[in-house]
């Protein structure tokens, strides 16, 4: 689950910055995680059923690959169906550990899939996954499912330093099944994150109801306008939430024995975030990646590309890597 008072703090860092900035995991309580599964059936979003579509065609070139009796892990599991299409196509898969920060959305998806895998053992893990983390998997090969090009959200120095991570946490012998999001025309991704029925506003503010849930935060969000734009020069999608007048946000220190915050008072510790009309708050930097780019970069994470798959549009590419390992000890 989400450590409040590292979220706390990392929240006060994040909003220090020009422009501040908040963590894109805060759009996933379960009222977001209901929202996000709005959005993958929106015509607009092309992604879910454009990697669904690859995933379908690979499924066995995939299962040839991980081979018999392999430990599945998800980092960001969502609604799980991705998921039970690959348990599926797995031969005598061992484990299935999905981690996610959304709990309820997590123990039903569990719960789900223990019922339509009897044979596989299920292990959710109700975590943050971009923070180093134990992984209870058994001996054996293990193979890392990463779909929906969440690796986007991370700045590439992330990403690698990530991917890195997981792979030292899976193991030697460690596999990754990546999807990832192409470059394409500037329309077609504007639209994508930025839909006609208002379901991504909805999504981004709800962050905000989130933050201020669980951090004591005082946030107005009907009182943020929701924008997407592609930036071409930096290769990615850029949502933000507009402030529409002027607000006083209060940003409560962490609370004692991890307990929930305090309201707001005249705690000296408290900060406070000033925002006039049109101040932009950074919700999140979704990357869009060429195949030689995305390749490159999961290479000097020590992750080497064995096989991949793409749509007829190149939209869209499910990659499978190997863990090599890296000389390099930065994290």
């Amino acid at each position: 689950m989400l450590d409040r008072d590292a979220l706390r703090e990392e929240v006060r860092r994040s909003l220090l910055g020009s422009p501040p900035t908040l963590p894109p995991k805060l759009f996933y309580d379960h009222r977001g995680a209901q929202l996000f599964e709005e959005i993958t059936r929106l015509p607009e979003y092309y992604l879910t059923r454009t990697e669904t579509t690859i995933l379908e065609a690979s499924l066995p070139a995939i299962a040839r690959r991980a081979g018999p009796g392999i430990h599945v892990v998800e980092f960001g599991s969502g609604s799980g169906e991705k998921t039970e299409r690959l348990l599926e196509a797995l031969e005598a898969p061992r484990s299935y550990v999905p981690v996610d920060v959304a709990e309820e959305q997590l123990e039903e998806v569990a719960r789900r899939l223990d019922r339509a895998f009897p044979e596989v053992r299920i292990i959710p893990v109700a975590a943050d996954y971009t923070r180093p983390l134990r992984l209870p998997v058994a001996e054996g090969r293990r193979l890392l499912f990463f779909p929906g090009s969440t690796i986007g959200n991370f700045e590439p120095e992330e990403a690698v330093a990530f991917l890195r991570r997981a792979g030292r946490s899976l193991g030697q012998g460690a596999a990754l099944l990546a999807g990832v999001d192409l470059v394409k025309p500037k329309a077609v991704l504007e639209a994508a994150y930025d839909d006609a029925d208002g379901v991504t506003a909805s999504f981004n503010r709800n962050a905000l109801e989130h933050l201020n849930r669980i951090a004591g935060t005082d946030f107005r969000p009907e009182a943020f306008a929701h924008r997407a734009r592609w930036n071409a020069d930096a290769s990615r999608v850029e949502m933000h939430l507009v402030a529409e007048e002027e607000q006083s946000v209060t940003i409560p220190p962490p609370a004692r024995s991890g307990t929930p915050a305090d309201p707001p008072g005249p705690d000296a510790d408290a900060w406070r975030l000033e925002l006039a009309r049109g101040d932009h708050i950074v919700t999140e930097h979704s990357y869009k990646y060429t195949p030689e780019g995305w390749r490159a970069l999961a290479g000097r994470a020590g992750w080497s590309f064995c096989e991949g798959w793409t749509d007829a549009r190149s939209w869209f590419a499910v990659d499978y890597l190997e863990w090599r390992g890296t000389t390099d000890d930065d994290d």
